[in-house]
């Protein structure tokens, strides 16, 4: 389902139904979910508490402060959220010190979507300084807006996330299309009025009106992301 990208960048076709992409990070395009699990295991360790693996399924996707609550509560550990938040992060960032490895198709979409003029929005509920430690893997250069999880006052699975990064890139949510692997994300972008792509990670999602679930981003293209949207405005 792969298209094939020019060697000049194009703009897209005038009127084209596709304004915007919007993609999630953690799982979506980098493989970092058994990383952050790797970090809430080795600080609630420290802590002495053992994370039952019933417990991934919880946290995964979700804001940073209200993982840290969840497994506060499970383990009974006698610390603040602010703080294991804290450690979280630090811990996780010496994790992804250096290169963070894609996902399976994620350059060539990002360089599909550039070449072509689609504006691309990188929507994460991952703290800014985690997230632009990833930008350096997954380059800045190819996304016109990026959102962070603490930049916003309500993230995923609230709306805010991708209605601000639609707003930010003068789109309409109905006209942008959405990339997630977790229910959080997902919940997030269907409240936000946008069709989803779902490359679900490490949790099953099941199928949905609006939702179009997929194997890995190798099996999407840009064709593929504008028939999602396309048919509704030719009526």
């Amino acid at each position: 389902m792969t298209s094939s990208i020019p060697a000049v960048a194009t703009r897209p076709a005038e009127g084209s139904a596709l304004q915007a992409v919007l993609l999630d990070m953690d799982g979506t395009l980098v493989e970092t979910e058994d990383l952050w699990w790797e970090a809430e295991v080795e600080v609630f360790a420290e802590l002495g508490h053992t994370l039952a693996e019933e417990h991934r399924a919880v946290v995964i996707g979700g804001p940073m402060t209200r993982s840290a609550a969840y497994l506060i509560k499970v383990t009974g550990a006698r610390i603040t959220v602010p703080e294991v938040s804290r450690r979280l992060n630090a811990t996780f960032a010496e994790k992804i010190d250096g290169e963070v490895p894609l996902t399976p198709g994620a350059r060539r979409l990002l360089t599909e979507l550039a070449a072509h003029g689609v504006p691309a929005a990188l929507v994460s509920a991952t703290h800014r300084r985690i997230m632009d430690s990833v930008l350096r893997s997954l380059g800045p250069e190819n996304f016109a807006v990026t959102i962070a999880g603490d930049e916003v006052e309500r993230t995923k699975p609230h709306p805010e996330p991708y209605l601000t990064a639609a707003r930010r890139l003068g789109a309409e949510p109905h006209r942008c299309v959405v990339v997630e692997d977790t229910a959080t994300g997902v919940t997030s972008a269907e409240t936000a009025g946008c069709p989803v792509v779902v490359v679900p990670s490490l949790s099953e999602i099941p199928p949905a009106a609006g939702r179009t679930i997929v194997g890995s981003l190798e099996d999407v293209d840009l064709p593929f992301l504008r028939s999602l949207i396309a048919p509704v405005h030719r009526r």
